[in-house]
């Protein structure tokens, strides 16, 4: 597998009532293409800054962060949001669709300024809600008229319409229900299976099951990881049993 992302000695820090707080502290961090990387850890650990630090959505304090041979941590806000729009692709706990905007639409606005050919993308847009679940009938549906389920599975196809290069996702399953949030897991380890790479924080261990790999965050930094195969083709007491060891050699 070809390396898709790398930090190097990454730092970020906040400034909370005149106190620097360091969050991340001099991470040293490859991704590869092809992999599901979960993020895990105690709550405050870092997991969510260390997500838009890699993605582009938060700029880090010091270190260098590199997409590809793209060296990112510099560029401009204006620039990155180019980049992000081109390289990378957002789920997160809450759906933050566009309330005036169908389903269609909402899939559609971002897509439409990476991707020129409006009748192709129209296609794309349609036949990737189908395979969601999303069908015809609910396309010009507006947010308010979706269950949180299905609102996910549509910020998943706009998550993924531009082809993005890595997926992140920030606890994902956060506010749904046990069914609706194993339907939303179901469909991204479908596209991981079809090649997606994705890296995605979670605090929950069924969620965590997915993955490829598992980094435990501890105080800003990786202190432990762990490999698994593609979910589903594994014993699952197994593989269950096997990263709850290790979440719990972490003191998770």
């Amino acid at each position: 597998m070809d390396q898709i992302l790398k930090t190097e000695k990454l730092c970020k820090s906040f400034s909370n009532g005149g106190v620097q707080q360091h969050v991340i502290k001099n991470l040293d961090l490859e991704i590869m293409e092809g992999d599901f990387t979960v993020i895990m850890g105690a709550s405050g650990s870092g997991k969510s800054t260390l997500l838009y630090a890699l993605s582009g959505m938060d700029k880090p304090s010091m270190g260098k962060i590199f997409f590809g041979n793209k060296e990112i941590e510099d560029l401009t806000n204006d620039q990155l949001a180019v980049f992000r729009r081109g390289n990378c692709g957002f789920v997160f706990q809450s759906v933050y669709l566009l309330e005036n905007q169908t389903v269609l639409d909402n899939v559609l606005t971002g897509a439409l300024i990476v991707q020129k050919n409006s009748p192709e993308l129209v296609a794309k847009a349609q036949d990737l809600l189908t395979k969601v679940g999303i069908g015809k009938d609910m396309w010009n549906k507006y947010p308010n008229q979706l269950s949180g389920g299905e609102a996910q599975r549509v910020g998943i196809v706009r998550a993924v319409i531009n082809d993005p290069k890595i997926l992140f996702a920030d606890e994902p399953t956060g506010q749904l229900n046990s069914s609706a949030g194993k339907d939303v897991l179901d469909i991204m380890t479908e596209i991981h299976k079809n090649g997606q790479s994705i890296v995605m924080v979670t605090h929950d261990l069924k969620t965590a099951l997915r993955g490829t790999r598992i980094l435990f965050l501890r105080d800003g930094n990786i202190v432990g990881e762990y490999r698994m195969a593609p979910y589903g083709t594994d014993d699952m007491k197994e593989r269950r049993s096997g990263l709850q060891r290790f979440l719990d050699e972490m003191g998770w």
